[in-house]
C-alpha cells in the first residue's frame, strides 16, 4: 500500500485503544517512514522494488526504532498536537520506541497481504501472506475500519472531555 492512509483505519482501531501504551504521533510517523520508500521509486522511477528492503520487518523495524529516537527530542511539539485533536499524551523514550517499531512492522505486515514481490521476513526469502485474501477485501477492510476508528476516537475525546471538566 503506497498510500499510507489505507493503514489508518485498522492501524487507529489498535492504536486508539491502547493509547496509554503506544506513543500515537510515533506510531503514525513510522507508518509514513515506511512508505518513503515506494514514494522515492516510484517519483524517480528507480531499478529498484517499491516494496523493498524497507518493507522487511526487520528493516522496518529498525527505520520505527530511528524514528521514535528522532521524535523524542520533538515530544514537547507532539504533546501539544495531540492537545490539538484532544487526545492525552504521555510520551517516554521506551513507549516511543515500541510505538516505532510496532507502527512499521505492523505496515509490511498490511503491506506483505498485498505484493508478492515483499519479503517480510528477510533474510528469509518469500512472502507468506500473500494470496491468502483479495486486494479487494484487504482495501475494503481498510476502509471499514476508518468507522471504528472515528468512534473510538470520539469516545476517548468524550471521556478524556468528562475527566477533564469540573
Amino acid at each position: 500500500m503506497p498510500f499510507t492512509p489505507y493503514h489508518v483505519g485498522p492501524h487507529g482501531c489498535l492504536a486508539l485503544p491502547l493509547n496509554r501504551f503506544l506513543d500515537i504521533p510515533v506510531f503514525i510517523g513510522a507508518n509514513v517512514i515506511i512508505d518513503l520508500e515506494p514514494l522515492i521509486v516510484m517519483t524517480f522511477n528507480l531499478d529498484y522494488p517499491v516494496h523493498g528492503y524497507c518493507h522487511t520487518l526487520l528493516i522496518g523495524g529498525v527505520l520505527g526504532l530511528l524514528w521514535a529516537f528522532a521524535a523524542y527530542p520533538f515530544r514537547r511539539a507532539l504533546k501539544a498536537v495531540m492537545n490539538v485533536i484532544r487526545l492525552p499524551y504521555s510520551p517516554s523514550l521506551a513507549k516511543m520506541l515500541i510505538s516505532g517499531a510496532t507502527g512499521a512492522c505492523l505496515h509490511v505486515l498490511f503491506d506483505a497481504l498485498l505484493y508478492n514481490e515483499m519479503n517480510p521476513s528477510w533474510p528469509l526469502p518469500g512472502n507468506p501472506l500473500y494470496g491468502h485474501f483479495s486486494h479487494k477485501a484487504v482495501y475494503t477492510f481498510c476502509a471499514l475500519c476508518f468507522v471504528p476508528t472515528l468512534l473510538i476516537y470520539i469516545a476517548l475525546v468524550v471521556h478524556n472531555r468528562k475527566k477533564t471538566s469540573p
